[in-house]
């Protein structure tokens, strides 16, 4: 069997047949010339493109899956997704989940006539008993952003195709090369790409995977319809990044590590949420589910104003929206990430305005680690 490794550099990809180019060539068109009744594969960019098609390929290998998409964003891939479902479908959702995808689900979907309800999907009785008798889809985040928790994602997979539900997983933090979702059943895996895959903070872009052949049509002419592609330049920049997954995340989740290790001990952190860690209630459950801990974790101080003084001396990590880039990338959910969720029902769910999140790059850990203790001593 070939390595992951292997497979991120020697996948469909490949080698470009017609130059024998080690890379894929970028086919910045808007347009193609077409023998007419001929049935042409390609005709126009927002249908089809080749540098998009072979990202699309990648990705569906990689997660294992029968065709990959390519979107704009990472929430466009997430909004294809949601749009599969029809008017009076009812959806289960994790309460800590990403504000963008709450957004869509809140002020979204919602405005079609799809329901949500919001639950805490660690807790497989409370994902059960929130099923009724319209609901269709679970949306899952395992880890959850930003709070890390762990779902039990092949027993709700399971449980899922049971009940006749579709499972749509974002593995954005994981990754393929972590977690397979397809593997535990699921029928949907989205990426914002933006983040590891890609990983250099220079695209936007989305990937949406399935198992399912019927699935498999409906993101495709949810993609064309909707019209939200990812474009030439952009899909190469994600092949380029993928090439590199492996070694980036090893050394990036060997960081955080250290990381999360040494934040556990700092007096003035109330809490460090870092699956990677033993006392961590996930910690067991991801072991037997993914083949790391993924390299983002997030941390509670004493008080705001700490949260504050941190991003604000802090040399070494951008503070920015995003993460998954070489550089360590420091991010305040209650006014980034997860802005959209209003702070009542962010508090409810367990984000407080004093949490930080900490996507680790590539930098010497032991740096990283002498520029936040400077102000957290």
């Amino acid at each position: 069997m070939t390595d992951f490794a292997t497979k991120l550099i020697h996948n469909q990809g490949g080698i470009d047949p017609a130059t024998g180019a080690v890379g894929v060539p970028i086919y910045q068109v808007s347009t193609f010339d077409q023998n007419v009744g001929n049935g042409d594969e390609y005709d126009y960019s927002r249908s089809g493109n080749p540098t998009r098609a072979a990202l699309e390929a990648i990705i569906a290998e990689l997660e294992g899956g029968v065709a990959g998409f390519a979107f704009a964003s990472g929430m466009a891939a997430v909004s294809a997704a949601l749009l599969i479902f029809e008017q009076g479908d009812h959806l289960i959702a994790p309460k800590d989940v990403y504000g963008g995808t709450y957004r869509m689900l809140t002020r979204g979907v919602s405005k079609w006539g799809i329901s949500h309800t919001f639950v805490d999907t660690t807790d497989l009785e409370a994902v059960k008993a929130a099923i009724k008798p319209n609901t269709k889809g679970i949306i899952l985040e395992s880890p959850s952003n930003p709070l890390l928790k762990v779902s039990d994602l092949p027993a709700i997979c399971v449980w899922a195709k049971e009940k006749g539900l579709i499972s749509i997983v974002d593995n954005t933090f994981m990754t393929p090369y972590l977690q397979a979702p397809l593997q535990f059943g699921a029928d949907i895996v989205v990426h914002s790409a933006t983040k590891f895959l890609a990983g250099h903070s220079d695209v936007i872009a989305g990937l949406a995977v399935t198992a399912d052949k019927g699935l498999a049509s409906q993101l495709k002419f949810l993609q064309n319809a909707l019209g939200g592609v990812l474009g030439p330049q952009d899909s190469w920049l994600t092949i380029r990044g993928i090439k590199t997954l492996k070694v980036r995340m090893d050394q990036s989740q060997a960081s955080a590590l250290k990381i999360a290790q040494a934040l556990a001990k700092c007096p003035k952190v109330k809490a460090v949420h870092y699956p990677g860690l033993p006392e961590h209630p996930g910690h067991e459950l991801l072991k037997q589910q993914a083949n790391g801990f993924g390299a983002v974790l997030s941390f509670e101080l004493e008080s705001v104003e700490l949260a504050k003084e941190l991003m604000a001396k802090v040399k070494i990590p951008a503070l920015a929206v995003s993460l998954g880039g070489v550089e360590s990338i420091l991010s305040y959910p209650a006014t980034m990430s997860h802005a959209a969720i209003p702070a009542a029902v962010r508090h409810e769910f367990g984000i407080s305005d004093a949490l930080v999140r900490l996507s680790v790059g590539l930098e010497d850990p032991q740096d990283l680690l002498e520029d936040m203790m400077a102000v957290l001593k």
